[in-house]
């Protein structure tokens, strides 16, 4: 019986290094990991940014070559580039797995997959952009719009309604202590 309880606590002991062991991949895996960003510049050079390894935006140029082009041209050229950014994030999170627990790993797998759900391909460059309306329409739209008041003193009161009452003078007593008297009255 003593050889089963010797046996047993080598066995334990190997369990417990082999944990310890685990979780220091894991933590070295987690700070190569968090230590992460990517770079991604737009084709033409007009954008360049840059991401943490949770896919947040940190750092966003727009060279001056981009005031040539409409915003709408641009904000879609940050977002094909951001998203060509992301989609990066899957192929390193493999690639620093692989180096520090390994790709056989069923927890590291799972985590492959969510960060591949999370961060796709992006669509294809060739997609036109969307659609610019340039023209702004303010007002009402039917046919039987009231016609347009005429302009006068601003802030003045309508004819025929009464003067308001003069306000009475502040006074250097005056504060926000009410003494015994309501500020409801």
């Amino acid at each position: 019986m003593p050889e089963d309880i010797g046996a047993s606590e080598r066995m334990l002991g190997q369990w417990q290094q082999s944990i310890e062991q685990k979780a220091q991949r894991y933590q070295a895996m987690a700070g190569r990991v968090q230590g992460m960003s990517i770079t991604e510049s737009s084709r033409d050079g007009s954008v360049r940014l840059t991401i943490g390894s949770n896919g947040i935006l940190t750092n966003l140029e727009i060279a001056e070559s981009a005031r040539d082009k409409r915003m709408a041209e641009v904000s879609a050229e940050v977002m094909r580039t951001l998203q060509r950014a992301q989609s990066r994030i899957p192929e390193l999170l493999q690639q620093v797995m692989a180096e520090t627990i390994g790709t056989g790993d069923e927890t590291a797998n799972v985590l492959l997959q969510e960060a591949r759900r999370n961060f796709p391909d992006p669509p294809a460059d060739d997609a036109p952009p969307p659609p610019v309306h340039r023209e702004l329409r303010f007002g009402i739209e039917d046919e039987e719009a009231p016609p347009p008041r005429r302009p006068g003193p601003p802030f003045a009161a309508p004819p025929g309604t009464p003067p308001s009452a003069p306000r009475r003078p502040r006074h250097a007593q005056d504060d926000d202590d009410f003494g015994s008297d309501s500020y409801l009255s």
